[in-house]
């Protein structure tokens, strides 16, 4: 089966059989490059995975879904987002086919618009996904409420690990929507790690620093 993504791949550094798995999903207007410049500094007993959004929006420029504003307001292209959130199952089915890895310990995260894919790929689908990281995103309404109405998905998202961070100066999405999801999430019976920086919309050395340091510890 041919991969439905195109993605790059950094190996676990350290030896070893059936590795956990991190799938990383980059902003919009970016593409895999972005966030596999961290791969680096993340755990060593990771297979990394950085995947290329299936939009494309110009020359190495792509996306999850296409997003426009009414009133200031955003609205997304909710088919494009349910299209993209299928492709990402079928590239980890394709994954499960390329790779060894440990099924029971696969985490997905990203930056933005990348967030906001891995709470609705992580959320909707506890069965297959262990952890998943939010870095400067929003958790769609339409994500809680497919939560809320699938009671086994339910229990099994209480299992979930969670890693949130935000920054206050955040211009593109304001920090009340990580404090929104933190919210939800606790509601829900989890219990989030949740971290606010001064900074806007990126990711710096201490937001890394500190997601390296719970994912050491978490995994």
């Amino acid at each position: 089966m041919s991969s439905p993504l195109q993605y790059l791949v950094r190996d676990p550094k350290i030896p070893i059989q059936n590795p956990p798995l991190l799938l990383l999903l980059h902003g919009v207007g970016s593409n895999e490059r972005d966030l596999f410049a961290l791969a680096d500094v993340l755990p060593e007993s990771f297979l990394v995975i950085s995947v290329r959004g299936p939009l494309t929006l110009g020359r190495d420029r792509f996306g999850w879904y296409e997003i426009s504003f009414n009133n200031g307001i955003p609205k997304i292209d909710l088919s494009q987002q349910e299209k993209s959130h299928q492709l990402l199952l079928q590239f980890l089915a394709h994954l499960h086919e390329e790779f060894s890895f440990d099924e029971t310990n696969v985490w997905i995260g990203g930056f933005s618009q990348g967030a906001v894919m891995s709470y609705s790929v992580g959320l909707e689908h506890p069965e297959e996904i262990k952890g998943i990281l939010a870095m400067s995103g929003r958790l769609l309404e339409e994500t809680k409420q497919k939560v809320n109405a699938n009671r086994n998905s339910k229990d099994l998202v209480k299992q979930q690990k969670i890693y949130i961070s935000h920054g206050t100066g955040d211009n593109v999405i304001p920090v009340t929507a990580a404090r929104s999801a933190k919210e939800y999430l606790e509601s829900t019976g989890l219990n989030p790690h949740y971290e606010e920086y001064t900074d806007g919309h990126t990711i710096n050395q201490a937001m890394l620093n500190d997601l390296v340091d719970w994912l050491e510890k978490e995994l």
